[in-house]
């Protein structure tokens, strides 16, 4: 099978971004198909390019690099305009490149464009991958508030999903939505999974930490991430003279000044920033965490994500405290692989972090119900089988 993939913000391990299509593809090339991706630079991938447009092969995967490099960092106007731009000159390959099949993984929603030509004028199988619920998900932040964007955007989604022979979503949450709006739609759910082989086959170490026991959130620092109340949470440990517990954020984005800000105001020693971090070196890191934090903005749409960070953490086998009230939460209630706080409320995060670090017998079943989901239900090799056997019945 020939099969061609748009995606702005393809990764491999080497950078510090989701590696997805990384893992899949190179899965689906040792099987004897042919992948190729569009894609362009971005800040935490390790995807860079030298000329305009710029071919590169990496694990027989063969990449098509749109020098059009992005930053979360960037305004919203500004990345708009620079995925609408890696859209448009993406429709020379939806055109031109041969394929048995089309994958289009959003976000941005703009990697459509190029999906949509495909379908249109070579008349391929599309398969429309969603990663967030945009534009949903935009609105919900505040981050689109013109009315005519809004509509224009809830009319291209409509349009996308109405024409895609298949629609994956990444989290039962996802999928729910899409289904409740659009149940016509042909959607499966293939969550992101964890490296079991890089994350269980890493050793661990203290990598300076102060003694007693380290949380640590993984990934970007940015509004959507809710990583204030993480601080506030790490204000009341101080406050309940808990030296033994520290909190580390590995990652960065357009929140970690204000977040350091708020650090220093509050005098906490016990929260240590690191910067971002290659996904070769995260095992190390996660290994040595007692457990692992995800927070988020507490709204309908994201109470569906599907965070790498929480996949990857249960590949090393160390349990999550989280806030969101979706289908993380049911995860963690019928499989025991962690444990839920009441979103927006640092008390709680507080009582969660204190509570798994003074029970060890609980600490040690949350860590093996972790392994157990990570090697069953986000198995990396099953999820790629799963992929695949969807698109081949796109070709019957």
């Amino acid at each position: 099978m020939r099969i061609l993939i748009f995606y702005q913000y393809f990764c491999t391990p080497k950078g510090s971004w989701s590696t997805r299509f990384y893992e899949f593809a190179s899965r689906w090339v040792a099987q004897g198909h042919l992948v190729t991706i569009v894609t362009a630079p971005y800040e935490k991938s390790d995807i860079i390019a030298t000329r305009f447009i710029e071919k590169q092969s990496i694990k027989g995967i063969e990449l098509i690099v749109i020098n059009t490099p992005d930053s979360n960092r960037n305004p919203v106007m500004k990345r708009a305009l620079n995925s609408i731009s890696f859209s448009i000159i993406a429709c020379w390959f939806a055109l031109t490149r041969k394929s048995d099949i089309v994958i289009a993984s959003s976000g941005p929603i703009t990697i459509g464009i190029p999906a949509l030509v495909a379908k249109f004028f070579r008349r391929k199988p599309l398969v429309f991958e969603i990663r967030d619920l945009w534009p949903g998900g935009g609105i919900e932040m505040g981050k689109i508030k013109n009315r005519f964007l809004i509509r224009s955007a809830f009319f291209f989604e409509k349009l996308l999903y109405r024409k895609s022979n298949l629609v994956v979503a990444c989290s039962e949450g996802q999928k729910n939505n899409i289904k409740k709006r659009f149940p016509d739609v042909n959607c499966i759910t293939i969550p992101h999974g964890g490296d079991l082989e890089l994350f269980q086959h890493t050793g661990t170490n203290n990598l300076g930490a102060p003694p007693g026991k380290r949380f640590s959130h993984i990934g970007s620092l940015g509004f959507i991430h809710n990583c204030k109340l993480i601080l506030q949470a790490a204000l009341i440990i101080k406050n309940k003279n808990r030296p033994d517990i520290s909190i580390l954020f590995i990652g960065d984005g357009a929140e970690r000044k204000s977040l350091e800000e708020m650090k220093n105001h509050y005098d906490l020693t016990n929260v240590e920033f690191t910067g971002l971090k290659p996904k070769l070196e995260l095992p190390t890191w996660v290994r040595s965490s007692h457990a692992t934090l995800f927070t988020t903005l507490n709204n309908e749409i994201q109470n569906t994500s599907c965070p790498n960070k929480i996949f990857d953490s249960f590949a090393a086998g160390v349990p999550i405290i989280q806030t969101t009230t979706g289908w993380i939460k049911t995860l963690i209630d019928e499989e025991g692989c962690g444990l839920n706080s009441i979103p927006d409320d640092p008390e709680s995060l507080a009582n969660a972090i204190i509570k798994i670090s003074d029970d060890d017998a609980l600490h040690s079943q949350l860590s093996a119900n972790a392994t157990h989901v990570a090697e069953t239900l986000f198995n990396r090799d099953l999820l790629a089988q799963k992929y695949m056997a969807g698109m081949q019945t796109l070709l019957k």
